[in-house]
């Protein structure tokens, strides 16, 4: 009997996949691997802490024969994420991404910055949304209803958790990721000096 793609919870079994996927989605929502020397460091920083430290927020697109091919996960609480990836995570990897020394000069050593400065996802214009998320689907699963499948599902663990909204991150020149949060309904949030990134957010309620 042929099973369909599926909406399922995360798995260990399924890293490998996650951090495939993360690489392969990383610019700009496209292939990272001819861009950066060592793309691993996207999932060091975006994917990989999240499935260790809180993965029972953590859901992948199953294609209907165990394969992880897109994925949502985040943390209910940003400040308390943030402490935790320094504590827990960042001694695990940060011997494979060193912090750089100076200004970061290169693509690797941008990402780099940001795996040794959690802190940078603490903002105070965030704050009234406490949770935050990352999703990534494979190019070929992408339009066809699976991101919005994935969404609902984290954004309906969280408001059963109790948490009220939740806030995420982008490169501005993802347009296309734009749209698709913009039906989502989240909405813009202004922080100060967000660089090439815009903030979004919205209530963890169904709409």
């Amino acid at each position: 009997m042929t099973r369909l793609p599926a909406v399922r919870p995360y798995r260990p079994a399924d890293r490998p996949a996650i951090d495939d996927i993360c690489v392969r989605t990383a610019h700009q929502g496209g292939d990272s691997r001819p861009f950066y020397t060592d793309p691993g460091v996207f999932p060091a920083t975006f994917a990989a802490p999240y499935v260790e430290l809180e993965p029972e927020l953590a859901f992948v697109l199953d294609d209907g024969q165990g394969q992880a091919v897109g994925y949502i996960l985040g943390t209910a609480d940003t400040p308390r994420f943030a402490a935790d990836f320094r504590r827990e995570w960042l001694p695990t990897v940060a011997d494979r991404y060193p912090a750089p020394e100076g200004p970061p000069t290169t693509p690797d050593e941008t990402i780099a910055e940001m795996l040794h400065h959690p802190e940078r996802m603490v903002l105070p214009e965030l704050l009234g949304h406490p949770a935050h998320l990352h999703i990534d689907l494979l190019p070929e699963w992408q339009a066809k209803g699976h991101g919005r499948a994935l969404m609902r599902t984290f954004l309906q663990a969280l408001h059963t958790g109790g948490v009220p909204a939740v806030h995420l991150s982008m490169a501005t020149a993802n347009t296309r990721a734009r749209a698709f949060y913009d039906r989502m309904g989240f909405h813009e949030i202004a922080v100060p000096e967000p660089g090439a990134a815009t903030y979004l957010g919205r209530t963890t309620k169904e709409s």
